[in-house]
């Protein structure tokens, strides 16, 4: 499925190796369960799987989940790195790199990587260029297949979108994330030709579709409540069944994007985010009307990053 029938359900596997998410109440799944999931995932036709060396032991999990998935692309992305000094020696930056891609090799029980991104946008340039410098070095020597970067910000987007060898953007992105339209980085999207765009968070870790306003970070200029009930206004106008549904149709009516990635701990949650994904995207005017009429949050709020650590 492409875009022309709305973007594709990419698995997110970040809750199968971790207790991960603001709105998760079940934590991580049992080994049985992750790869059971995993496995009812690619034979509802889900291709694609996202992970991370980061994730706990999801890189493993999949590993054995798809051992004989060979036809289903795995994008993973680097280790942050955080055991190197900002000022650490090239060889030291070098060894790092290829230490990381060996334990995504060794995990996902792979001879090569389908796509590995950066999961630090500013290493692109930290540590002298010397990240980027070897992973073009794995990309020509064929280890690596494709190149991305996972982005936080705008900035980093763009950024990431003058580079070349860039193939592959993750970007956090929902239905009341005014911040990419506004910067500029969607119509510099649609300007790069080859370059895949996957979409995290539609959900706003899991806020938009839990429908509990207490929830939400507590960011000055922030009305919850008003949020919630806007947002399920909009599902009753629009004729979606839900909050979630409405999250997910607007994401996939958007033509710059190929694929959304939604993570799930629970055989439940798969359940119903496949049923969201059988049913049709918002058209394009629908997806105008409705940024015509979404409450402007924060930035701060669209930032999990930025969220007090006590809300």
């Amino acid at each position: 499925m492409g875009k022309a029938q709305g973007a594709e359900l990419v698995l997110g596997s970040v809750q199968l190796g971790l207790a991960y998410g603001a709105a998760n109440k079940t934590g991580k799944p049992s080994r049985a369960t992750a790869l059971r999931m995993v496995e009812r995932a690619v034979d509802a036709g889900i291709g694609q799987i996202d992970t991370a060396r980061s994730y706990g032991d999801s890189e493993n999990r999949l590993g054995d989940a798809l051992r004989a998935r060979h036809a289903v692309r795995t994008i993973t992305k680097l280790s942050p790195l955080g055991e190197l000094a900002p000022d650490a020696a090239r060889d030291d930056v070098r060894a790092a790199v290829d230490a990381s891609i060996a334990q995504s090799l060794a995990a996902l029980q792979k001879d090569r990587l389908d796509c590995l991104l950066l999961h630090r946008a500013a290493h692109m340039s930290a540590f002298g260029g010397a990240v980027w410098e070897r992973l073009i070095e794995r990309l020509e020597d064929g280890t690596i297949l494709a190149l991305g970067v996972s982005v936080q910000s705008p900035e980093e987007a763009l950024a990431a979108l003058a580079e070349p060898d860039v193939r592959h953007i993750q970007m956090p992105f929902n239905i009341l994330d005014w911040r990419w339209r506004e910067a500029g980085v969607i119509d510099r999207i649609r300007a790069r030709e080859h370059v895949t765009v996957h979409a995290r968070s539609v959900f706003l870790q899991g806020l938009l579709a839990a429908g509990e306003p207490g929830m939400w970070p507590r960011v000055r200029g922030l009305d919850a409540r008003a949020v919630a009930k806007a947002l399920e206004g909009l599902a009753r106008d629009f004729k979606r069944e839900s909050v979630a549904d409405l999250c997910v149709a607007y994401a996939r009516g958007q033509d710059w994007i190929d694929g959304v990635v939604i993570g799930m701990e629970t055989e439940e949650q798969l359940d119903a985010n496949l049923r969201l994904f059988l049913r049709h995207p918002l058209p394009p005017a629908d997806c105008a009307k409705i940024e015509a009429k979404v409450p402007r949050v924060p930035a701060q709020v669209l930032d999990p990053a930025q969220w007090p650590r006590i809300f």
